[in-house]
């Protein structure tokens, strides 16, 4: 059922640790990174409500969520392949507005796919299981330059000169692995239809429309329930602190800490370590993900969530005063406990406070408050955090340690009924 999931995650994991040096090997500077992943979060506000409130009026001979699986792994795949021979700037910023609402496409569903076809008992083991499987595809997605380049000595000027060969390749694999785990999925899964059909299609019929669909998401946002809104404020100083880290701390490791500029052999080695990084947390995530497992059935969500946010921005905010690069895999471990816990316990949480009938629609707009802290990060924050810290590139990852700290003491105000912990 999640197994889609850890193909998601490979897309998800090659862009998060490549796009900022695809950008500067394309000729972008520092301070242009956080406004030109802009496509990223925007492309989640538009189009994750609107995927959630379609998936919920869909039924199909492929079932409900599952039409939206296959369409957006067949875009992701070919912007994937795509994207590593950009040629010039702006056709990389474009394709990764393809590629980001291609993955959109497939990724909300997922969350809904997982509380439709589970008891409420079981959501915290299901998102746990999920977060197990992201976790994985972004272990080998993320390390995957490197490993090509260090293992299979794949150099840059295997493909020709600009973006290296090696990241040209892994886009290759995770086009392939994307479409794979996705397609997966789909055929060993089933969907259960409405149980009647005729109410279920006449109340879509009643509810077409793209004027409806925009009035069902702003009144949605306002009758959020009580549990959604504690939890937003939580998501949105979390995913400030992820995105910060996202942006900056391949080309902030390969500036600080190698000592490379772009289109030098230690720039290109630091982008690549980081993404060694990015594995490393993602390895922990996966591992950390078995014991969530266990933890789900003994303590409340929430109580999780708080130590496990607690141990993450703690991890982050080392970042900047690590003394050479093998430190920083210290760091990264607190970083995965923190992003195994983002990636469940949230959704558990409101999971159990969602209506059935508008799972994808409340998943949907819960993005907003994932998305919106990067669309202030990209515009406004990430300039002003690199010059509060002078310049340099990490100071904005230590502000993301602080923001996963505050997010902790957040979670502690979060309404988790007793009758609906997980068992």
């Amino acid at each position: 059922m999640s197994f889609g999931f850890l193909g998601i995650q490979f897309g998800w994991g090659l862009q998060m640790a490549n796009m900022s040096s695809i950008y500067q090997y394309l000729g972008a500077k520092e301070e242009e990174l956080a406004l030109l992943w802009l496509a990223a979060p925007l492309t989640g506000l538009i189009l994750q409500p609107i995927i959630g409130y379609y998936s919920d009026r869909t039924w199909c001979r492929l079932g409900r969520r599952r039409p939206f699986f296959l369409a957006g792994a067949l875009a992701a795949s070919v912007a994937l392949v795509l994207m590593p021979n950009s040629s010039a700037l702006w056709m990389a910023v474009g394709l990764l507005w393809i590629l980001d609402a291609s993955v959109n496409l497939s990724m909300e569903p997922f969350r809904a796919f997982v509380a439709d076809k589970l008891p409420v008992e079981q959501h915290s083991f299901g998102f746990a299981t999920q977060s197990l499987l992201i976790g994985f595809g972004a272990v080998v997605s993320s390390a995957m330059p490197w490993i090509l380049t260090n293992w299979f000595h794949l150099q840059a000027g295997a493909t020709g000169a600009g973006i290296p060969g090696a990241v040209k390749i892994s886009f290759y694999i995770g086009a392939v692995v994307f479409f794979v785990a996705v397609l997966y999925t789909i055929v060993t899964t089933k969907e259960y239809p409405p149980e009647d059909m005729d109410a279920f299609r006449t109340e879509c019929k009643e509810t077409a429309g793209v004027g409806r669909a925009f009035s069902e998401i702003f009144l949605g946002l306002l009758s959020m329930p009580k549990t959604m809104r504690q939890l937003a404020a939580v998501q949105f100083f979390t995913w400030l602190a992820l995105f910060s880290m996202w942006i900056y701390f391949g080309t902030g490791v390969a500036q600080r800490i190698f000592g490379g500029t772009p289109g030098t052999a230690a720039y290109e080695q630091g982008v690549a370590w980081g993404g060694v990084c990015f594995s490393v947390y993602n390895g922990v995530a996966f591992v950390f993900s078995f014991l969530l497992i266990w933890l789900v059935g003994r303590f409340r969500a929430k109580d999780i969530h708080t130590v496990c946010l607690l141990i993450g921005g703690a991890g982050l905010a080392s970042v900047p005063f690590a003394a050479s690069a093998n430190v920083l895999l210290v760091s990264m471990v607190g970083v995965g406990i923190a992003w195994a816990s983002i990636l469940a316990m949230p959704y558990a949480l409101l999971a159990h406070a969602l209506p059935p009938k508008k799972m994808g629609f409340y998943m949907g707009v819960f993005n907003f408050f994932i998305v919106i802290p990067q669309i202030l990060m990209s515009v406004f924050l990430g300039k002003m955090l690199v010059g509060i810290g002078g310049g340099n590139e990490l100071f904005p990852v230590l502000a993301g340690g602080v923001s996963l700290c505050i997010a902790a003491f957040l979670t502690r105000f979060v309404d988790e009924p007793a009758a609906k912990k997980a068992a």
